[in-house]
């Protein structure tokens, strides 16, 4: 049986490893028990195979940060 958890008690450190062993729970048995579409497998495996061959560019965060920002800001 679940025990209640008085979230307001814990600390936001404590909240997000929660939130991470809930997730890595779920993801376990994702695929049989329908929790992501089949569409979100198709998409990832083309994007690894796009890696394995060469064709994913990938940048450091703060240039991806900053191409967002510019998106943002032009429109």
């Amino acid at each position: 049986m679940l025990e209640a958890v008085n979230l307001e008690k814990l600390s936001i450190t404590d909240k997000f490893l929660m939130m991470e062993e809930i997730w890595k729970d779920l993801s376990k048995c994702s695929a049989a028990n329908g929790f992501s579409p089949q569409w979100h497998y198709d998409v990832l495996e083309k994007r690894e195979k796009k890696i394995a061959d060469g064709e994913m560019k990938f940048s450091p965060l703060s240039e991806a940060k900053e191409r967002l920002r510019n998106l943002t800001y032009e429109n």
